[in-house]
């Protein structure tokens, strides 16, 4: 791809994935607008590179998206590529998980995305869309299925997007292993606020089991695939004239496409194994 006067929005560009993959477009030569939602966090981003330009953008509000639109729309013709990346993890057990925190987890990762799309369809004729999934979208993970549901979710309504548009628009999904990212920080804290707020009368007996996904969600931080593979990939994509539909990202992310392919009952098994193992 051209770069020149090649422009891409991010959403979600105030820490993780997001900030890295703005940066380095940025210094790749794309106009980038980067999505964030603090004052601060646009001024941070813009004195990194002269190529980004913030933009103030909740993805759960429409007129908050409305406005980003039209702020983008007095700034370029046409988006090249637009990556949705904001996103937010919401763990517990099903039974004591709140619908309002499941609709919270749909809301921004599934809806929130789609939304955007809606309304920078008459940016986007020609454009890539790229979704930030996750291995999570294999559905292989217990105490964190809103997330897992999520993302399938995400990579069904965006798969079948790609089949029906009319704009030559391309649809890539990329799908980290654990990363190093300050999502894991955020969604334990969350946890730990949502499990004192459970109208749960049994949640005590899942104690154990959350303290040791507490646990791994904090090491993420630590043994966590970089974060810079991640960004080298969307490059990749972006200058790829046929990128796939589907990219998986570390070892785990394949280990999780590979185990999904198994019968159902065969998945339950191997997980609860591992769960008992680690009591």
């Amino acid at each position: 791809m051209d770069k020149k006067n090649k422009t891409i929005l991010i959403t979600g560009a105030s820490s993780g994935i997001g900030k890295e993959t703005a940066l380095l477009l940025a210094k790749s030569g794309f106009k980038v607008f980067a999505g964030i939602r603090r004052k601060t966090d646009k001024q941070n981003l813009e004195s990194l590179n002269k190529n980004i330009t913030g933009v103030y953008i909740d993805i759960t509000s429409s007129s908050s998206i409305d406005k980003a639109f039209w702020f983008v729309y007095k700034n370029t013709e046409k988006i090249d590529v637009l990556i949705n990346n904001a996103g937010i993890a919401v763990a517990g057990p099903v039974e004591c998980l709140s619908i309002d925190k499941i609709k919270e987890q749909f809301n921004v990762n599934t809806f929130g995305a789609i939304s955007v799309v809606h309304k920078f369809m008459p940016l986007l004729n020609n454009a890539k869309i790229i979704n930030i999934s996750s291995m999570a979208a294999s559905g292989l993970f217990p105490y964190v299925s809103p997330y897992c549901a999520s993302k399938r979710a995400l990579d069904i309504l965006f798969n079948s997007f790609f089949i029906e548009n009319k704009s030559n628009i391309k649809v890539i999904s990329v799908k980290p292993a654990c990363i190093k990212t300050p999502i894991w920080d955020k969604s334990v804290q969350k946890a730990r606020l949502a499990f004192e707020e459970y109208n749960c009368s049994s949640k005590d007996k899942y104690l154990t089991e959350l303290l040791y996904m507490e646990k791994h969600a904090l090491e993420n931080n630590q043994k966590g695939i970089d974060v810079k593979k991640v960004s080298e990939l969307i490059l990749k994509i972006i200058n790829s004239d046929n990128p796939k539909p589907s990219y998986n990202v570390g070892f785990q992310a394949h280990l999780a496409d590979f185990v999904s392919k198994l019968p159902q009952s065969c998945i339950n098994n191997i997980i609860k194994f591992f769960l008992n193992k680690n009591k």
